[in-house]
């Protein structure tokens, strides 16, 4: 079983992965965060470094999808491929954050790499507003992280809606965090769980 828990910078996804690997047992992939040699240098200067960043997470992305397939575990897996590539790197192109000629690139690599993924049992978006995705963003208190800008997370928040209204490849849950707290309410994680537990049971019928 895969299960991917998408969402926007600061909606949850990391924290839910954690928590719902930890439930059911499984193994969680996360994303490639703390150690990103890109990602504070992004944060200061996104035209210099956007490029650098994008090939960064879709290797290490892809990489996640290799070890997934290879493991034969159930795995919850923090963000996909699909979102490195027609979230972020699409927002850059389109805020002219990142050239044509590496934007064209960088599509080519991820139209090769493509051809190897297997899309998720289940996909779990996280749809949070802006003010709860500052909120959290605040919270967890990341320095490199208060160089980012409300525009960026709006055009991101914009893009998220526009994958997931036409999302495909799979089944999808759909989970407003907006008047969640998952972490201090017990409760909200058990409806989470409910919500996961009734998609996971139609998928083993």
């Amino acid at each position: 079983m895969h299960i991917a828990v998408s969402g926007n910078i600061g909606s949850g996804k990391t924290t839910l992965t954690i928590k719902l690997a930890k439930h059911y047992g499984w193994h969680a992939e996360l994303e490639a965060v703390e150690n990103n040699p890109y990602l504070a240098d992004f944060y200061e200067d996104m035209k210099r470094w956007s490029f650098h960043l994008q090939v960064y997470f879709l290797n290490s992305r892809f990489n996640q999808i290799k070890r997934i397939r290879d493991s034969g575990q159930s795995v919850i897996q923090d963000r996909t491929i699909y979102e490195d590539a027609y979230i972020f790197a699409a927002n850059l192109h389109k805020s002219k954050l990142i050239t044509e000629r590496d934007y064209d690139n960088y599509l080519n690599l991820f139209h090769s790499m493509i051809n190897f993924v297997k899309a998720p049992d289940l996909l779990i978006y996280l749809k949070a507003d802006i003010p709860k995705l500052v909120g959290q963003i605040e919270k967890r208190g990341r320095h490199y992280e208060n160089a980012i800008r409300i525009d960026y997370l709006k055009n991101l928040n914009a893009h998220y809606e526009d994958w997931i209204a036409g999302y495909d490849k799979g089944k999808l849950l759909v989970i407003d965090v907006n008047e969640m707290d998952f972490v201090a309410h017990p409760e909200d994680f058990s409806s989470i769980v409910s919500r996961v537990d009734r998609e996971m049971y139609g998928l083993f019928a």
